[in-house]
């Protein structure tokens, strides 16, 4: 999965990621107006897909591969107790669920990844509690993205938030970094790994490093499975998950949003 060693990005190659997470941001804006009761996933996948092509860009995860694997899609989207990885289906969306989408895209050579959980019509507060806790961990997440920091700062402000309001933080999918690359080095994790847990550097933060922070959190244990599909990852209890991500650029004071998504 990792494709390439962490580099850091001049200021014109940092342009290029924000051309193509501009792409990212205005597909999300599309197809924010389009998830709605009674429309299936792979409706709103396919046109994303088209919107993606007709911006000038290429959708990031479509052929993407994975072992023997294919991923045969734009977008993933992840429903209800789904953490991350789902496959578009023709199951239209009821009032009441949740919908991850994650939408990554390539232009020229480089890349923009960004994910969000939508409500579909009205949600129950509980939900909505994780959704919006969730969203605020990203927030606090890209604060602590200072050069002159460690990469754990970053992890341990997603951590202590979302464990001082009573949610698992999923350990067995983390953020990374990404440019030329969907998939680079440093991996992000959004908690403080023990000495023990292999494959993790708690790096030194660097202006001009660009990172996919991304923050999956569920509402019960963090325990996760993956599906017989190969893609999906649900939460081991079934209980609801959520999922935001967004491309940043490491600042003396804190993650720079390339695209200023909001």
């Amino acid at each position: 999965m990792w494709e390439q060693e962490m580099t850091i990005k001049s200021e014109a190659e940092i342009a290029k990621i924000r051309e193509s997470s501009h792409i990212v941001h205005e597909t999300f804006e599309y197809v924010g107006t389009l998830i709605k009761p009674g429309v299936s996933t792979l409706e709103i996948n396919d046109k994303a897909d088209e919107f993606i092509v007709k911006k000038g860009g290429k959708p990031a995860f479509k052929g993407y591969k994975v072992g023997r694997q294919t991923f045969q899609y734009a977008t993933c989207m992840s429903k209800n107790d789904a953490v991350v990885h789902g496959i578009p289906n023709d199951e239209p969306l009821q009032e009441g669920d949740t919908i991850s989408v994650d939408i990554g895209v390539e232009k020229d050579g480089w890349f923009g990844d960004s994910a969000w959980t939508f409500p579909v019509g009205g949600i129950d507060a509980e939900k909505a509690k994780l959704l919006e806790i969730t969203k605020e961990s990203l927030l606090l997440g890209i604060a602590a993205a200072r050069a002159g920091g460690r990469l754990y700062d970053i992890s341990q402000a997603v951590q202590d938030y979302c464990q001082s309001n009573g949610y698992g933080i999923v350990k067995d999918l983390v953020g990374h970094g990404i440019g030329t690359h969907l998939h680079e080095e440093p991996q992000v994790p959004n908690y403080v790994p023990r000495r023990f847990e292999t494959g993790y550097r708690n790096i030194e933060l660097r202006e001009g490093m660009t990172l996919a922070i991304e923050p999956m959190v569920n509402m019960g244990t963090w325990r996760v499975k993956t599906l017989r599909d190969g893609w999906t990852v649900v939460t081991a209890d079934g209980k609801p998950s959520a999922h935001f991500e967004h491309t940043i650029v490491v600042r003396p004071w804190g993650g720079e949003d390339p695209d200023q998504m909001s």
